[in-house]
Order: C-alpha cells, then structure tokens, then sequence
C-alpha cells in the first residue's frame, strides 16, 4: 500500500479537531506503535499548549476538517442573530447538548449554542456551569473565525460581539 497516498491535510494547514477547535498541523510523522508503522498528523494547539497526534488514516472518520469556508462563516453569524432557543428541559440534559454541540467540532451547533447561552447585561446571571460551556463555546467560535479571515482572534471577538449585542432583546417572561 502506497504511503504517501494524497493526504487531505498537509503540514502548516490549520484544522479543526473536534474536541480541541483549530488547531495546525505541524508536521506529518511516522511512529512504531507495537509493531505496526502509523503515519501521524502531528496538531500544535497553540493556545491550550497542546500537542495531539492523529493517525492520517483516522483523521476524517474522527471529524477532523479543515477550515470552514467564508459562506458557513456567515451561516455562523446569521444563526447568531436569531433569537436563542432555550428548551425547558432539565439544566443536566441541556448541558450535555450543548457540550455535544461545542464538542461536534459544526460551526453552526457552536454558533448556535453561543447565541443560546449569551446574556446581556439586563438579563439573569449565567450559572457558573453556563458560563463555562458559553465561554468554550464563544472560544472556539472566536478562533475559527479569526482563522478563516487571517489570524486576528481580538478582530474575531469584536465581530462575534458586535453581532450578539445587535440582536433584538429577548421578550419578557
């Protein structure tokens, strides 16, 4: 079997991987695990100071992608503009969508989860659990977005933000 077979991905490409959000390949290695020769993506998470090897073979059957396009970008903010959806489900069960969503590594289901977990200064406190899945949720969005449009995470924020305040107040209860 041909080694080099036409890789998807190739080294300083940035991607996202699932559970972590974007990352860049560093380099494509290979490494003896019991016995058997892998050919790895070697992925710097930069940020979170993290380093993640990914056998090539495995990578898109475990979601990795590349970057998403311009469009899906927009879908990402549009969805932010729409009015947020809280279900009356119990907060446990909530939770667990939501980390389902942020941990799909779609744009949209991340998207979707920032703008349900937003809160204007005028609104009830988040929860601490909530303010933790909003802030994960508002982090990957923020470094997709900078990594699609050139790198610039505090330019990404302030758009995302921008887009959030803008939207109409939810109606009173």
């Amino acid at each position: 079997m041909s080694k080099s077979k036409s890789l998807e991905f190739r080294p300083n490409e940035f991607v996202v991987y699932p559970a972590h959000g974007v990352g860049q390949i560093v380099s494509i290695e290979e490494q003896e695990v019991a016995g058997i020769s892998l050919e790895l993506f070697v992925i710097s998470f930069e940020k979170d100071k993290m380093t993640l090897r990914v056998p090539t073979h495995k990578a898109t059957e475990i979601g990795m992608r590349a970057l998403s396009s311009p469009d899906v970008i927009n879908l990402a903010m549009k969805t932010l503009k729409g009015k947020a959806k809280v279900k009356r489900a119990m907060w446990s069960r909530r939770a667990q969508e939501y980390e389902q969503k942020i941990n799909s590594g779609d744009l949209i289901a991340i998207a979707e989860v920032v703008r349900d977990l937003h809160r204007t200064d005028d609104q009830r406190e988040q929860s601490y659990s909530e303010r933790q899945l909003y802030e994960a949720a508002l982090e990957r969005l923020t470094r997709e977005v900078a990594a699609v449009s050139g790198g610039d995470e505090m330019a990404a924020s302030k758009e995302i933000n921008d887009v959030l305040v803008s939207r109409a107040p939810p109606a009173a209860a």
